[in-house]
């Protein structure tokens, strides 16, 4: 339970009763999980090698519907990184305030993860990196370029510790596991899909639409397609044994806690439990993976809003991290919340609202319990007709099925906005309104087209699309149906000709297709590895014609033995950062 940091160590001579320190260097602590009494003990050691000694990770992203995931340089054990790391703890606020009192707490894991969940953001204290979710990265490098943390954090040093722009909650989520392992605590990074960000404090995630089926910006309530925090494993003295283990830490910049951007550390078996008035940030953590979410429709007009539907399930699935060892996913959601619609599930979550003292206070801005129960006439559900890739045309089928024995005439808004992850719109891509006479117990498909050229100009990097049809049902409730796509890149092939031995030559070979029937210019290619090639391996490509293949060829001189991972992001002016990944065994 020492401070971890650099100590200098010098040694006592004394001959003929005078006595001269003699200064044999410096050496650095670090936390140790393979230690039965240290705080961050972690008795398994397949997990102690994934979770502190493994540089390579898999992040996953997309959305519930479609799950994508791609691979990341944590590069903990790189050149100057520790020193980088060491220097971090330097420049937090805490330790600008007091810098003795800091010290002194820097043998305590809930400490420095908190501390740190704070400064890899640029929030408050000139962190390592600035966050931006407009879909606009003028002046910075794209959140989704990035293939590792070292990049970052020597950009961090190199520019005089000023904020690296930009990034966004993977990118958060993986520079903290860096930084965290290479001080020796376990981490891992977690994907949550459909996750809410309630910013009133009241469990509930509010949506608003207009009558066209615009989403609205109007709250700071959003659910985005996912979002990625940390867990670190150590014990929680403070709240006792049962609390002990995986505990979340969020770097991303979303609420303020104690006054600043830091998030955790929240026990995951408080947040099962429903134990929301335990430290640290318990409430938001909760919220993220359990909210309730309501849809309105508003009229700016008036500011009239009136419910269209709610949902107790939507929040929190698929729950993801890299499985030990594998290059697999891993699902963790039964770990945050017991069986959605189960009776614990629920009875867990008035727990927790009753906790935080929202089952007595009135709440004007809640639906009545009339909104709530009332029922729709018609049901809708957009299906994918097709391919969801980057450069083809987006076939949908929105479905309308009638529900009542009586026909029913329905005015149908339709509306698709390009968003970044989080959901927020940023570009309209298309429009329509149709009218459909729906027979008694009848289902219709109508087919929706949405040309590549038309979404091509608006698309982010992110590369989401939300499509909404916003039913009007005469004498009825107005129906919401909505989906969240995300299309998939084209794909990219490396091959690695021969064996590859530690300070040998060997060739790599990268072929990419361009799948459309327009030439793509301003190819760049960027390689990484630990171990493989030191630093990042840019590499311009010529313009390639429709349908064109390019080959490119570049040269590794590994010089370390072992299973070692090459990183590859592709990017041209149709398509943003085309990321893949292969084990190479040197």
């Amino acid at each position: 339970n020492a401070v971890i940091g650099r100590y200098k160590l010098s040694v006592q001579s004394t001959s003929s009763g005078s006595s001269s320190p003699a200064s044999l260097g410096t050496f650095v602590l670090l936390f140790n999980p393979w230690s039965s009494g240290d705080d961050v003990f972690l008795p398994n050691k397949a997990e102690c090698e994934e979770y502190v000694l493994e540089e390579f990770g898999i992040i996953f992203a997309g959305n519930k519907n479609h799950i994508t995931s791609f691979g990341w340089n944590f590069g903990q054990f790189q050149g100057d990184i520790l020193n980088i790391c060491l220097s971090m703890l330097d420049r937090s606020l805490n330790y600008r305030q007091d810098p003795a009192t800091d010290v002194s707490h820097r043998n305590d894991p809930k400490y420095l993860g908190r501390v740190l969940s704070a400064m890899v953001n640029a929030n408050d204290d000139q962190g390592v990196l600035l966050g931006n979710w407009s879909g606009n990265y003028e002046g910075g490098k794209s959140p989704s370029s990035w293939t590792g943390s070292g990049e970052i954090l020597q950009n961090w040093k190199k520019s005089g510790f000023r904020p690296v722009r930009y990034g966004q909650c993977w990118v958060f989520a993986a520079v903290l596991t860096t930084v965290l392992r290479c001080l020796g605590i376990p981490t891992r990074t977690v994907t949550n899909f459909s996750s809410a960000h309630d910013a009133d404090g009241n469990l509930r995630v509010d949506e608003f639409y207009d009558a066209s089926g615009n989403h609205l910006d109007r709250t700071a309530d959003s659910i985005w397609n996912f979002h990625v925090w940390n867990e670190s494993w150590f014990s929680r003295n403070d709240l006792g044994p049962s609390y002990s283990g995986w505990q979340v830490l969020d770097a991303t910049p979303q609420e303020e806690s104690g006054g600043i951007y830091q998030c955790g550390p929240a026990s995951r078996n408080a947040i099962k439990e429903g134990e929301v008035d335990l430290d640290y940030d318990c409430p938001f953590v909760f919220a993220e993976v359990n909210a309730d979410c309501m849809y309105w429709n508003y009229d700016p007009a008036t500011g009239k809003k009136t419910l269209m539907f709610s949902k107790s399930t939507v929040i929190g699935q698929f729950i993801s991290t890299k499985a030990v060892g594998r290059d697999d996913r891993v699902d963790v959601t039964n770990d945050y919340k017991y069986e959605e619609g189960s009776k614990k599930e629920r009875d867990v979550f008035k727990k927790a609202r009753k906790k935080l003292g929202l089952e007595d206070k009135f709440d004007p801005t809640a639906p009545t319990p009339q909104e709530i129960d009332q029922k729709p006439d018609i049901s809708g559900k957009f299906k994918v007709d097709g391919p969801l890739e980057v450069g083809k045309d987006l076939n949908l089928i929105l479905v309308l099925a009638n529900l009542q024995s009586d026909a029913k005439t329905v005015r149908v808004n339709m509306t698709a906005w390009s968003t970044v992850y989080t959901r927020r719109p940023v570009h309209e891509i298309w429009k329509d309104s149709i009218s459909v006479t729906l027979s008694p117990k009848e289902e219709k498909q109508i087919p929706i087209k949405i040309p590549y050229t038309e979404y091509q100009q608006q698309l982010t990097t992110d590369k989401t699309i939300q499509v909404t049809a916003l039913c009007y049902v005469e004498g009825g409730i107005q129906v919401l149906v909505q989906r969240n796509i995300t299309l998939d890149n084209p794909a990219i092939d490396i091959q690695v000709l021969g064996e590859a031995k530690v300070n040998e030559e060997v060739d790599v070979e990268v072929v990419f297709t361009n799948p459309t029937d327009m030439e793509v210019r301003d190819c760049v290619l960027q390689v990484e590895g630990n171990g493989l090639l030191r630093g990042i391996l840019e590499i311009d490509i010529p313009p390639l014609k429709a349908s064109e293949k390019s080959s490119t060829k570049f040269k590794l001189i590994p010089f370390e033995t072992g299973p070692k991972h090459l990183l590859v992001n592709f990017s041209c002016d149709k398509f943003a950062d085309i990321k893949t990944f292969k084990m190479v065994n040197v």
